[in-house]
């Protein structure tokens, strides 16, 4: 096509690490790139021409949080050459303000797997007032390997890959750093686990009374053979209504799939049967609770009530 040519346009992204960000002003210099040395080079922040830039190499000053999305151009109207986006970090205390804390502990990101095959997945909650954040990168490795992982449409998660035998100790732990970034304003997230600490097992099939017998299978989702992936188990009878975190004299941690309950202690007769279950050998978290809700010899799931 006559008059036109094709140009490669690179975007390179600084992050810039400020100390004591009130009241700073720190100078940055950026170059268009070597191969326009000689061209007439125009620049623009955020869209608008600075007629104070001019040239292949220029220094902008950046104040405070004042990053932007710097770009060079040939010519006033000539296209675009390059882009360089200016990220503000705080360091060394990163002034976390991007996400809320998930837990008392200021643990902002929580990572959840249901057995040891290296596949988990991660979540957080940004602040309202920045819901408009996103990821802007995320790094991941285990004693120098990568961990990979794939940021969701939503950009409050993420499902992670580690290459782990389910059946090797685990010695080093993941390390993950999702950094958010909100306008020109970067944090940096950072979560170091071992895989064994977030395998949570998953709901119970199965679950029902047989005659004065409760019964259940091990998770779908656990991990085989059951016998060397053991579980421990968390039984409690409570009453029709109460929560299953609450005190109860049938409070028992058993191995087995299966619990004998004796009818004529269970008073009143309309109760709620609560079973979860942890890893035996590593003692890792427990999972969430399973019911059922029972009159006398009749029992349904609760499928729909968090207790």
């Amino acid at each position: 096509m006559d008059g036109y040519h094709r140009l490669a346009v690179s975007v390179s992204v600084l992050v810039l690490r400020v100390r004591n960000i009130d009241g700073s002003k720190v100078p940055v210099p950026l170059s268009c790139g070597e191969a326009f040395q000689n061209e007439q080079v125009t620049w623009k922040k955020n869209g608008v021409p600075q007629p104070g830039l001019q040239g292949n190499y220029i220094q902008v000053t950046v104040q405070e949080w004042g990053g932007g999305n710097y770009t060079c151009h040939q010519g006033p109207e000539g296209p675009t050459l390059n882009y360089t986006v200016i990220m503000v970090q705080l360091e060394p205390d990163n002034r976390t303000v991007i996400l809320e804390p998930r837990s008392h502990e200021q643990d902002y990101i929580q990572c959840l797997t249901r057995n040891y095959r290296g596949l988990f997945h991660c979540s957080w909650s940004r602040s309202v007032e920045r819901s408009d954040a996103t990821v802007l990168l995320v790094k991941g490795h285990r004693n120098h390997e990568p961990v990979l992982c794939e940021v969701e449409s939503s950009g409050s998660g993420m499902r992670c890959r580690d290459n782990v035998c389910p059946y090797e100790e685990e010695r080093h732990r993941i390390s993950l750093t999702v950094y958010m970034r909100s306008v020109y304003r970067l944090e940096a997230y950072t979560k170091v686990f071992f895989l064994r600490e977030i395998v949570t097992p998953g709901p119970f099939p199965h679950l029902h009374l047989n005659g004065s017998v409760f019964k259940w299978d091990y998770p779908e989702s656990w991990e085989k053979p059951c016998s060397f992936f053991s579980l421990l188990f968390h039984v409690k009878v409570v009453r029709n209504g109460e929560d299953c975190h609450s005190n109860n004299p049938l409070d028992k941690n058993i191995s087995k799939t299966e619990y004998p309950i004796d009818p004529i202690i269970i008073k009143p007769k309309r109760f709620v049967f609560c079973l979860r279950a942890q890893d035996k050998h590593t003692e890792g978290p427990w999972s969430h609770w399973s019911h059922l809700q029972c009159l006398l010899n009749k029992c349904q799931a609760l499928l729909h009530r968090k207790l």
